[in-house]
């Protein structure tokens, strides 16, 4: 199996992801093919004694993608670009999947465009691991899609489930839909008619999340539009960053308290791991017809390492096969459901109409009331 990582995409790239491509190459003997400019990858490489062992190759490409760039200018002016040549590769089956600490907006773009997205999915999403009190579950989208429609929604659930399933191991993943209330009547009209689609699937639906469950693990999938996701990561980040810090500081106010630290530090470190984005490396892009895995912009060379050992998890336990056969599953049976709601919900309408028109017609005071009304 090989591993496309475009060398060139982070905030410390060549160096961290040249490191974590070569990390990975030796743990899990994975074949990786490095993207960007071959003279500084190959200067990067040289750095190691068992390079020529590795089974590293480097493919040349001439454009680089910048984080701040945008990525309409981007998918229109960087053809050559590592992530484009790398994704490309991923196409033309000479890898197997592709990773990325680069401009996330960019790698979308590149993404949806050369591998397409899979049958029956509109559109693809981030999916992020997050940790809670029950163990780790799946947040998506985080990003990918700022607006979603009622389908888009529904199909995240659906690729939501079959990852927790297939990669996380729950045999029966709980998947709820974040919103402002946990009764059905309760969100906008998109997550309404989302819930009614998800109700009537063949998954375990557990029905509205309030933002103050996630952490608490009663679900094992949530789904929200990216706006949601990724306001929701964003905080979940700078939270921890500000726990980290405050304890930090206490446990250094004197020696009462450092010595309190000592013992307690073995703790401390698991609990850091659990939080720490880099343990599992990237979030994959659920939903395009290849596997793409978006490591953090900062990714150190143990991300880059982990995000290569996600990609590889999910080529072989086929996590794309098994989206596409949940999809194609759900989607006709909650789509009948949902329309039959609808029509049921019209129909009743309609004849409690009816009705009223009768009885006015038989009391014709109750005209008169209606209008003064």
């Amino acid at each position: 199996m090989k591993i496309v990582v475009d060398a060139m995409g982070g905030d410390h790239a060549p160096e961290a992801v040249v490191e974590g491509a070569v990390l990975a190459a030796r743990e899990y003997g994975v074949g990786v093919i490095l993207t960007g400019l071959s003279d500084r990858v190959e200067a990067e490489l040289s750095k190691y004694e068992d390079r020529d062992e590795l089974p590293i190759e480097v493919v040349h490409a001439e454009d680089v993608v910048e984080m701040h760039e945008s990525p309409a200018k981007v998918l229109r002016g960087k053809k050559k670009s590592s992530i484009k040549v790398g994704l490309q590769l991923v196409k033309d089956e000479s890898a197997a999947a592709f990773v990325s600490a680069g401009n996330t907006g960019a790698v979308l773009a590149f993404s949806t465009f050369t591998l397409r997205p899979l049958k029956g999915v509109d559109r693809p999403a981030i999916a992020i691991q997050l940790p809670t009190l029950k163990g780790p579950a799946i947040l998506l989208d985080a990003g990918a899609n700022v607006d979603c429609k009622t389908i888009q929604l529904f199909q995240f659930g659906i690729m939501g489930h079959s990852f927790a399933k297939y990669i996380l191991g729950k045999d029966t993943p709980d998947v709820g839909l974040l919103s402002i209330g946990e009764e059905d009547s309760k969100g906008n009209e998109v997550t309404r008619e989302a819930f009614q689609m998800l109700k009537s699937s063949h998954i375990k639906f557990i029905g509205n999340l309030e933002g103050k469950e996630v952490y608490r693990g009663n679900a094992d999938v949530i789904v929200c539009d990216g706006f949601i996701g990724n306001v929701a990561l964003k905080i979940s980040e700078s939270l921890a960053e500000m726990i980290g810090t405050n304890l930090k500081q206490l446990f250094m106010t004197n020696w009462r308290t450092k010595l309190g630290y000592f013992l307690l530090k073995p703790h401390f470190m698991e609990f850091k791991k659990s939080v720490d984005y880099s343990e599992t490396g990237g979030a994959p892009l659920l939903g395009v017809n290849g596997v793409c895995i978006i490591a953090h912009g900062s990714s150190s060379p143990k991300a880059i390492k982990n995000a290569i050992n996600r990609a590889r998890e999910l080529v072989e336990k086929k996590m794309n096969e098994h989206i596409r056969e949940d999809i194609e599953q759900n989607l006709a049976v909650s789509k009948e459901s949902f329309w039959k709601q609808i029509k049921s919900i019209a129909f009743t309408s309609e004849t409690e109409e009816n009705a009223d028109n009768a009885a006015k017609e038989t009391d014709p005071s109750l005209e008169n009331k209606s209008k003064q009304n």
